[in-house]
């Protein structure tokens, strides 16, 4: 589908250049803060743009946010925290292994991995440490109790950090690189080293496979009802249904923002709307509403070297959506009425 020049919102797009690639990027207090390759992070709020060194003399490798606070981890092994107002903390310090995955969650208690370290740290700041079957580069906290997914060679841990009993293991062959935890507890997904999306329906453990794609997944977002999954990976976002008991077995996934031979490679689905906005390999930036397939463009593709888009973020509220790229090339969108 080619998108119309009346469907069009890049004039409702400021850009901005951030002088680093983007890893993440979250809002914090409002205000739009980008996390950068080269250990800064950005602060795009009223006024001109401030940075950080959150780490200084090394690069920023994942980050992750709980709405308050950026929760960012370096190739220093170093875990930093920084709130609102860019007053940062190190909190862990793996003696320089590199910190492969980060996650958080809105009441304070963050996780993250080095090497085969799984590591859970409560609001009170206290330490819960697990070894893990191989490194993990992808965790994922459940949407309520106090537990982890952390995925890793030939499956998933699932761990509770203050119970004794061992972590539960979901088995699959092969090496498994993120994972997501739906919206409602019952589905654990992970992307894969090869070209597929593999899953679990916890109750029973059943396997789910869903292959095909010519790239690798490496993003992934669930709907704010929890019954869509958007994916990144081929060239449209292919969203699985997850209305059904067992979820998308047996079921056709929808496809959106079809671009021959152009490939997805950021996904986020709008906190309150069934629109999804995409990023792709040419620095493109689409929403789509995946009930009619209808587009909005926000970013024209890039006529010289491609910005890969490389992080994608809605504010709260969905007014707002942040844009980041392997370039550094960056900016917001406002949405009319927001």
């Amino acid at each position: 589908m080619t998108t119309a020049a009346s469907s069009s919102l890049t004039s409702a797009f400021a850009p901005l250049d951030a002088g680093a690639e983007v890893v993440s990027v979250t809002f914090l207090d409002g205000a739009p803060v980008f996390a950068l390759a080269d250990g800064r992070l950005l602060f795009a709020g009223a006024g001109a743009p401030r940075s950080i060194q959150a780490h200084a003399d090394a690069a920023i490798l994942v980050a992750a946010s709980d709405g308050h606070r950026f929760i960012t981890g370096g190739d220093d092994g170093r875990v930093v925290v920084t709130d609102a107002d860019g007053a940062s903390e190190t909190v862990a310090d793996e003696k320089g292994k590199w910190i492969d995955a980060v996650a958080a969650r809105t009441d304070g208690t963050i996780a993250w991995s080095a090497g085969r370290r799984l590591n859970a740290r409560s609001p009170k700041g206290e330490v819960k440490t697990l070894e893990l079957p191989s490194s993990s580069r992808g965790i994922a906290f459940f949407p309520k109790g106090y537990r982890l997914a952390a995925a890793h060679y030939n499956g998933v841990s699932l761990w509770f950090p203050n119970a004794a009993a061992k972590p539960e293991f979901l088995e699959w062959k092969g090496s498994h690189l993120d994972v997501t935890v739906s919206p409602d507890g019952k589905f654990v997904m992970t992307s894969m080293q090869e070209n597929m999306l593999h899953g679990w329906r916890l109750a029973g453990a059943k396997n789910m496979r869903m292959a095909g794609y010519p790239g690798k997944t490496r993003s992934l977002s669930w709907s704010h009802d929890g019954k869509w999954l958007a994916t990144s990976g081929a060239d449209a976002c292919i969203v699985w249904p997850f209305q059904a008991k067992d979820g998308p077995m047996g079921q056709s996934p929808r496809e959106c923002g079809v671009r021959p031979e152009v490939k997805v490679t950021r996904v986020a689905f709008h906190p309150t709307a069934l629109v999804v906005a995409l990023g792709y390999e040419d620095g493109m930036v689409l929403l789509c509403r995946i009930t009619d397939g209808s587009e909005i463009l926000v970013r024209r593709p890039d006529e010289g070297a491609p910005a890969r888009i490389s992080a994608l973020a809605w504010d709260e509220k969905g007014a707002r959506l942040a844009v980041g790229a392997e370039t550094g090339a960056a900016g917001v969108l406002t949405l009319p009425g927001g």
